[in-house]
């Protein structure tokens, strides 16, 4: 069917013809909302936290709203089985805005840590439902188009939104940086209200879940269970020292906890690399795991190892986020949809390239410019890869299973982006001198999460059945 649409592009309708515009338009812009507050929260948070005493912690900031996606991506996963993507939109984005609300409240690390695990539990919420209305609202032939689209959402924020971030730390708060997305929140709320009606009519051929309430129960509580030990390895990590200590216990304990909760919530032979879904799942995972560890730690690089400014920060930041656009882009030709699989390796060489180039600039203090295009290459590689394997696993999935794997595939990136956030907070924690002498744990930093990177190059190449 793929192969006809890409020979007559012509004869199918694209994601913004009359059909689908309405919804896809407000898709892209509910993208941008949550893209400009994830790029705008990496610029601030320097700053952030010193303010809130917590530059030791500073990978928490990150880690926490993520281990609280996890459970609202599971959680979502069963929702839209059981009542449809819009009852889950809705609460997501309730949640996003009152979280981002909390954080620019806070004026002590505890509370602002509360915020983002509303926001990240919104967030989850938010990743999975949008994925099933693409699954139900369009044809397989458009979806490529429409996640070309959707990553390309990105692009406005990742222009404006790192500078503008950096703009309003320094003329007015950081806490401007999460206050300003509320009302676009609130007002994207509104817009999928009145397309509710053209939304729940829009099933392809009637099929319901093949997951029943005891399968519904049993994945609810690993989603449980797994936030929790993914929240222990924050717990043990986020200062932590090399000795023995309960909160290394705690650590060593969550990371054993993921292991054995993990594999109930993703495709069976995910971790062992079995072909086809399962090893487009676990690419997806260390190419998360790769860019999100590293792209944490870029702007707190440059302020406090190279004396930058949150500006320069915030357009190196913009830089990987464009690389990420021109990847989806490319993915989403129609001359290139036969060859995802290699795509996704492909994309998996350019991360590693790009997390050893900023390895090797830590090491050897190049220009802190350098650190733009070791970025491009890293976006180059997500764009290219992540987006073609969410086009994978659509295309390898029958209909009825679009909420379970659409819940699995966010699982997935998100559990990636929490073990490489929390092993890039380990390294940092546990080195960590003082501003200006941390050029060795910059260093090992980046090239741990390139290693990671190099296993997502094999993954790839097993995707095919």
């Amino acid at each position: 069917m793929l192969d006809v649409a890409a020979q007559t592009p012509s004869r199918t309708p694209g994601p913004l013809s009359t059909q689908y515009a309405a919804v896809t338009v407000s898709m892209l812009v509910l993208v941008t909302i949550v893209a400009f507050e994830s790029l705008a929260v990496s610029t601030a948070m320097p700053t952030a936290a010193v303010d809130l005493h917590a530059v030791r912690s500073y990978g928490l900031a990150f880690s926490v709203m993520l281990t609280a996606q996890l459970l609202g991506i599971v959680l979502a996963g069963v929702w839209a089985d059981r009542s449809g993507p819009l009852p889950g939109t809705f609460a997501g984005q309730l949640l996003f805005g009152v979280g981002s609300a909390i954080c620019g409240s806070s004026s002590h690390l505890g509370v602002f840590l509360t915020g983002r695990v509303l926001t990240g539990l919104g967030g989850g919420l938010l990743v999975v439902m949008l994925y099933v209305i693409s699954g139900r609202v369009y044809p397989e032939a458009v979806r490529p188009r429409l996640f070309s689209l959707l990553s390309a959402a990105w692009i406005l924020p990742a222009l404006i939104g790192p500078p503008i971030a950096a703009w309003l730390t320094h003329v007015w708060s950081w806490r401007l940086v999460f206050w300003v997305v509320v009302v676009p929140v609130v007002a994207t709320l509104l817009t999928l209200l009145r397309l509710r009606g053209r939304i729940e009519t829009s099933h392809f051929d009637g099929a319901s879940s093949g997951r029943d309430h005891r399968t519904h129960v049993r994945v609810a509580w690993a989603g449980l269970g797994i936030a929790l030990a993914a929240g222990a390895v924050q717990l043990g990590t986020y200062d932590l020292v090399l000795q023995w200590s309960p909160r290394t216990v705690l650590g060593l304990l969550g990371l054993a906890g993921v292991a054995a909760t993990a594999p109930l919530l993703v495709p069976r032979g995910t971790w062992r690399m079995a072909r086809g879904i399962p090893s487009a799942m676990l690419a997806r995972s260390l190419f998360s795991a790769a860019f999100a560890g590293g792209i944490s730690y870029v702007p707190l690089m440059l302020v406090n190892e190279r004396g930058t400014s949150l500006t320069f920060a915030g357009v190196i930041i913009a830089a990987g986020s464009l690389g990420w656009a021109a990847g989806a882009w490319v993915q989403g030709l129609p001359h290139v949809a036969g060859r995802r699989p290699s795509l996704v390796s492909g994309g998996a060489a350019l991360l590693l390239v790009g997390m050893s180039l900023m390895a090797l600039g830590a090491y050897l203090t190049w220009p802190a410019w350098l650190s733009a295009p070791a970025l491009v290459l890293g976006g180059l590689a997500m764009g290219l890869g992540v987006t073609s394997t969410t086009v994978l696993v659509l295309e390898l999935s029958p209909v009825a299973d679009h909420g379970e794997n659409s819940s699995s595939i966010q699982l997935a990136d998100v559990l990636g982006s929490v073990m490489g956030v929390a092993t890039a907070t380990a390294i940092f924690a546990a080195l960590h001198t003082g501003a200006g002498h941390d050029r060795r744990v910059y260093t090992l930093l980046f090239a741990v999460l390139a290693a990671g990177a190099a296993l997502a190059i094999p993954a790839g190449r097993r995707i095919t059945t």
